[in-house]
């Protein structure tokens, strides 16, 4: 692999600058290590104050060196850090590493530095890991590079590894090795990104999608700084058919602060990352201890598997318990075809259960062949995906036999819950089966693994968005008001509504006679993103005399809320019928570019809060999976023997939005149809309202 973090990641030759002779200091303890496991590299301590250091030659500087290492590890104060990285590049060091605090984190004396740092280091192409970094570690050429105490107190593994840790923490990252050593999972790489000055996560993320040894990727994210890096790391993962599973701290709505649409108060932080993982397939984790377990099952993704479980137990209650909590994180467990409780009545009591869960009761282990038959029909119908079996201890132990027989015989994906002491659980392990000792954190990485694997089955790349002729209209750079913005969206496909413009209280008469009462008024400004705020709107216009009685007031009002608007004249539009009402917005996000946002419009759209999010490009069947996600869903389904809505036509303007927002110039910051009325099956969408921010 031919990638410039090579000499940062996968060093042949390693200073270290401000080397110590103890292990406990953090000159010393990665010389420690890298002597103590046998790192086959060159190892060039440098420190005038030794001649010598875990038995190896100590030199005064770094230009007395006998040749330029790949990389230095810089174990001294932060305003000498930057000069001695001149001297590294002037020696011929390809990249360095920057233990040093003091840097960004610590005001503007501290961000000076950094800023130099930087400087230097877009300079000199030099590659720099930190400031403020805890360092890193490759376990399959034992390059250490970290003062990481873990490496003393946690198992070192042998042979190579396949499970990554990309954290944005030093202490994450050795939290994270620790538990992942305690499940006897081998490591690739120890990674933290400290202040990335020079070297941000997706840069390091990019590396492990293409490093042959790195399978699993466990990573920590506060925030991305190049998230289209990201995606393309992530696109790389899916592509090589590898696995990030990611824990995203921090829920602040950046969004808020954007108060000029709905859409932007609602896209917030961690909605966005939430659809962003999901769109690119990555598994979003809650804590550490789960990602330590979804890194073993990702051992286990070469068995087939997906959304679709069986469920055994010796216990009615067990089985209602499991299938209650799988089904509430998004697992089905779909009632077992006639031929295979058919199978199971067999050996089954009357009053056992054989639709799903499956109670085989107690007295079933008692006969391994019964067990075996059962499992193969389970493992070979096409109804399931994966088998999850609750038998505790020695119950387990008399089971364990016939579920590793059958593993051996079929791809399915097989788990084992045991709240006992089964002494079975290595074998079964080593036959290819997940084995969990509680039930709740069973739950919790089970179902995420397996709704990944349910996503893997049918995942395709995602494309850039497409590229359209831009609208012949032309965008003011001030921005659009409500018509132009119609306009423009229409010639995209958005349904829109027949509207007529007005700069006279004559004209607005004319207008509504034409389109035949009732009606609807509102301010025509680029100016007024709220028309109802400041009382440009005015519903259901039953005559003229109620028509001039709102256009003055309207004027009136605009006057007084919001003097300083250009105004281009009053809208007016046929009144609308009954429909349900949605939000569909398009915005540049600060960090992953274009994404879409869906979900309960109206004027209480930012009181509930129910919303879908996704990146862009998003075609008709992603607008109605965005859709399926909503909590007002049902409304659209026929929710109490309402008719159903016209779901298919509302994911055409969705869709025809996305469209307008990746054939839009560069200058506009937001596209958003609020409402879009959503009719009765059959009868289309419209478009009731439309902003562009530019």
């Amino acid at each position: 692999m031919n990638h410039r973090l090579e000499p940062l990641l996968n060093p042949q030759s390693i200073s270290f600058i401000g080397a110590s002779a103890r292990a406990d200091r953090i000159g010393g303890m990665p010389i420690d290590l890298l002597t103590r496991y046998g790192y086959d590299g060159d190892i060039y301590p440098v420190n005038p104050k030794y001649q010598e250091v875990f038995g190896l030659k100590c030199y005064a500087d770094i230009e007395s060196l006998p040749k330029a290492p790949d990389l230095a590890v810089l174990a001294i104060g932060a305003k000498d850090v930057t000069p001695m990285l001149e001297r590294c590049h002037a020696k011929g060091v390809r990249a360095a590493i920057v233990y040093a605090a003091g840097f960004a984190e610590e005001g503007p004396a501290g961000r000076a530095l950094q800023e130099h740092l930087e400087d230097f280091a877009k300079k000199s192409g030099m590659i720099v890991a930190g400031p403020n970094l805890m360092g890193l570690a490759n376990l399959n050429t034992q390059a250490h590079t970290a003062f990481a105490s873990v490496f003393n107190t946690a198992p070192m593994q042998e042979g190579p590894g396949n499970v990554s840790m990309l954290t944005q923490s030093g202490n994450v990252c050795a939290a994270l090795y620790a538990l992942v050593r305690k499940l006897g999972l081998p490591v690739s790489h120890f990674i933290n990104t400290g202040n990335e000055a020079c070297v941000e996560f997706s840069e390091y993320l990019n590396f492990l999608a293409d490093d042959p040894q790195t399978e699993v990727v466990l990573g920590y994210i506060e925030q991305l700084r190049n998230g289209a890096g990201f995606i393309q790391a992530c696109q790389t993962l899916q592509k090589k058919d590898k696995l990030l599973i990611a824990l995203k701290a921090g829920t602040t709505d950046k969004g808020a602060v954007a108060v000029q649409s709905h859409t932007s108060a609602l896209a917030g932080d961690k909605h966005v990352y939430r659809s962003v993982f999901e769109k690119l397939n990555v598994i979003e984790a809650q804590d550490f201890a789960q990602m330590a377990l979804l890194a073993q099952l990702a051992q286990l993704r070469h068995r087939t598997a997906g959304r679709r479980v069986a469920v055994i137990t010796m216990s009615g209650a067990l089985g209602a318990i499991l299938a209650d909590r799988f089904i509430e994180a998004g697992l089905d467990l779909p009632d077992l075809p006639i031929d295979v409780q058919a199978v199971l009545r067999k050996g089954i009591p009357d009053y056992g259960m054989v639709g799903n869960p499956v109670d085989v009761t107690g007295n079933v282990v008692n006969d391994p062949g019964f067990v075996q038959e059962v499992l193969r029909a389970l493992a070979s119908t096409d109804a399931l995906d994966a088998v999850v079996i609750y038998a505790p201890g020695y119950m387990l132990d008399r089971m364990a036999d016939s579920i590793a027989t059958v593993a051996s015989e079929y791809p399915r994906f097989f788990a084992a819950i045991d709240t006992g002491r089964a002494t079975c659980r290595d074998n079964l392990r080593q036959a290819g089966i997940a084995v969990f000792d509680d039930l709740g954190l069973a739950v919790s990485a089970l179902a995420p693994f397996l709704l990944w694997q349910e996503r893997r089955k049918a995942q395709t790349p995602i494309a850039a968005p497409a590229t359209l002729p831009a609208s012949g209209l032309a965008l003011r750079k001030d921005g659009m008001n409500e018509a132009q913005a119609l306009q423009y969206l229409s010639s995209f496909g958005v349904p829109c509504k027949e509207d007529l413009i007005a700069t006279t209280l004559q004209e607005a008469q004319t207008h509504a006679a034409a389109l035949a009462y009732p009606v609807v008024l509102k301010i025509l400004s680029a100016d007024i993103a709220h028309k109802t705020e400041v009382g440009g709107v005015a519903l259901n216009i039953k005559d003229e005399t109620q028509l001039a009685e709102c256009y003055q007031a309207m004027m009136d009002s605009i006057r007084e809320k919001a003097p300083n608007a250009h105004i281009d004249g009053v809208l007016v539009q046929k009144m609308e019928g009954k429909g349900v009402e949605l939000i569909v917005g398009a915005r540049h996000d600060p960090v992953f570019g274009p994404m879409l946002t869906v979900g309960l419009g109206g004027v209480l759209t930012e009181i509930y809060q129910d919303t879908s999010h996704s990146l862009l490009p998003v075609s008709e069947q992603d607008a109605n999976e965005l859709l399926k996600k909503l909590k007002a869903f049902p409304l659209l389904d026929g929710y109490r023997n309402a008719p159903k809505a016209d779901v298919a036509a509302a994911c055409k303007a969705i869709a025809a939005l996305a469209q307008a927002m990746a054939a839009a110039p560069e200058s506009v910051r937001e596209i958003e149809i609020n409402p879009l009325l959503v009719r009765q099956q059959g009868q289309g969408a419209v478009a009731l309202d439309a902003l562009i921010l530019m």
